[in-house]
Formats: structure tokens, C-alpha cells, sequence
């Protein structure tokens, strides 16, 4: 199965961003994850176009765009054209899920949606099939840092028996406390891409903690 890892430039330092994303460059990471918060959706803000725009020089790899905000139709555009490879919203922020995937497909990204833990996974089963990536939030949605909410590998197994049921193509992502002490129980639950923030940008080495979790 297809592993992935994608290191969240939310717990990068902002003081020498360049420099981090040149590390995830030439790591053997294959996303840049990059968190948008608003301030509404969730209670922090974060990136916005110009800095997700540098981010983007700086880099060949796909980013891997999550949405934490409310009406991210809105916005879809606009982050493709600064250069999100993939676009991942939320299902509680969208009343119309079909229209707004099919609108990031069209803007030229792949199509991602987040559910929050006290999301079940039966919520996505009407639109499953059009999406190319799940993403499982195993914390709350908003702050980066947390501890990994027991139960999350229950629902990532869930989601991965639905999607080989269906044979459907599309990845499953986790995000939310990843480290080295779980990457292997989040692999064998069924997950294809891991986001790490603290635990790469933390660490004494940080592309050789990228290559640890991708071996895990």
C-alpha cells in the first residue's frame, strides 16, 4: 500500500520557512501539508496566499492544502492558482459537498475532505467516490502540538474497509499527535499519508525523523 508522508509547515519555524521547506524538499517526504485556519472554523489563523505562495517557490513537491475554514468554496480558486496540489475541506464547513469537490477539480487540484473526531465516517459514504483523499482528523481541528485521540485507528479501519469494498482509489490521510511511536499502527490500520508537524520539526534531525515514519 501506498505510504506517504506529509510534514506540516505549521510546526516549522516561521523565521526561517525557506529553510524548513527546503528540508522537506530534499527529504524523502512526497507532500508540503500546509494548515489554513481562519479564526472562525476553527480559533487560530494561520497561512495565508502570499505565505503559502512562498512556500510554493521553494518547492517542487505537491502541496497538500487543508481548509479549516468556513465557505472554502470561496477560496478554492484562488489556493490553486497559488499553487495547492491538493485541496482538502471540511465536512462540517460545507452544505454542498458534490458542487464544491467537482469545484476544486475544476480549479485543477485533487479533491480531499476532513472529517473531525466526532465525525462519523458513514457522513461521507453519498460522495466517497468522488473524492481522491479522506483525511482523518485524530485531534481537534486548530491547534498543532496535541496528543492523539484514542479511537482515531478505529475509524481510519472503518474507512479503509468501505473504500476496498467499493475499490475506490482514494487515499486516507491522518492528522492529529503522529509520531514514531504510532506511524506503524497508522500504516497497518489502512493510512496511506501521514501529516507529522511536531514530531518532524521538533526533532533533533528532522529528515531523518521523515524517513523514520515513512519506515515505520
Amino acid at each position: 500500500m501506498k505510504r506517504i508522508i506529509s510534514p506540516s509547515m505549521l510546526s516549522s519555524d516561521f523565521g526561517h520557512l525557506e529553510r524548513d521547506t527546503l528540508m522537506v524538499d530534499a527529504s524523502v517526504a512526497e507532500w508540503v501539508h500546509i494548515d489554513v485556519m481562519d479564526g472562525v472554523f476553527v480559533p487560530n489563523i494561520s497561512f495565508g496566499f502570499p505565505v503559502m505562495a512562498s512556500i510554493r517557490r521553494a518547492t517542487s513537491k505537491p502541496l497538500d492544502v487543508h481548509l479549516m475554514i468556513v465557505q472554502p468554496e470561496r477560496y478554492v480558486a484562488r489556493f490553486a492558482e497559488a499553487g495547492a496540489s491538493l485541496i482538502t475541506v471540511h465536512h462540517e464547513a460545507v452544505s454542498d459537498m458534490p458542487s464544491c469537490i467537482s469545484l476544486i477539480h475544476d480549479s485543477g487540484s485533487l479533491a480531499g475532505v476532513s472529517i473531525k473526531p466526532a465525525t462519523p465516517v458513514s457522513v461521507l459514504e453519498p460522495y466517497l467516490h468522488l473524492l481522491d483523499l479522506v483525511l482523518i482528523m485524530s485531534v481537534e481541528p486548530g491547534f498543532g502540538g496535541q496528543s492523539f485521540i484514542e479511537g482515531s485507528f478505529d475509524k481510519v479501519r472503518e474507512l479503509r474497509r468501505i473504500i476496498d469494498e467499493r475499490n475506490l482509489s482514494t487515499l486516507i490521510e491522518i492528522d492529529g499527535g503522529i509520531s514514531d511511536s504510532n506511524a506503524r499502527a497508522a500504516f497497518d490500520a489502512g493510512c496511506n499519508v501521514l501529516v507529522a508537524g511536531a514530531a518532524v520539526f521538533h526533532a533533533p534531525d528532522p529528515a531523518a525523523e521523515i524517513e523514520k515514519l515513512l519506515n515505520a
